[in-house]
């Protein structure tokens, strides 16, 4: 059964910059290009029920299209840290179309996440990484900025678990509306 979730892309001269920040943390599994994107809600293992009413509710939802910047690198997990992430700037257009989304997909049955989002671009994930490692990449990289980019639609994709990564897969790409 694939993991569905619901994301923005991000352009190629963003991921470029991303990219730029890949490096100075030893046993960092760094994510590809391919795998960059700002989640907005995850679903989780579904099947082809599960597909085709998250399909449907996506398509019914109307929201405009908006400017976005990436800003600052975290990591999660202080004393044990497990990501490193880029930042997006707080902006309320991000956070309407994230809302509506949830909205829309809780009320096609999906029980999503509770916790507060926190939008940002995985550039790695950490396994037995010291701190002081994550705290010097941190310190080294926190004046990043990329953008401002143009978010002119959202996507919902497939992942599929492998042994070395995950694979993902576009499923529906929705428009936002023009914003101007």
């Amino acid at each position: 059964m694939p993991r569905l979730f619901v994301a923005l892309s991000i352009p190629d001269v963003v991921a470029d910059a991303l990219l730029d920040l890949q490096s100075g943390v030893d046993g960092a599994r760094w994510r590809t290009v391919d795998h960059f994107h700002t989640t907005l809600a995850f679903l989780g293992q579904t099947d082809g029920h599960g597909l085709d009413s998250a399909l449907e509710a996506l398509a019914a939802l109307d929201a405009s299209s908006f400017d976005l910047r990436l800003s600052g690198v975290g990591a999660f997990g202080d004393k044990k840290p497990r990501a490193l992430w880029a930042g997006v700037e707080p902006d309320d257009a991000l956070l309407h179309l994230q809302a509506k989304v949830s909205i829309a997909l809780r009320n096609a049955g999906f029980d999503l996440e509770r916790r507060r989002y926190m939008p940002h671009v995985t550039l790695a994930y950490l396994k037995g990484v010291r701190p002081e490692a994550v705290a010097q990449w941190s310190s080294r990289s926190g004046l990043f900025t990329a953008g401002p980019f143009s978010v002119n639609a959202f996507h919902l994709y497939s992942s599929q678990l492998g042994a070395q990564a995950s694979h993902y897969e576009l499923e529906a790409s929705y428009a936002l509306s023009s914003s101007k």
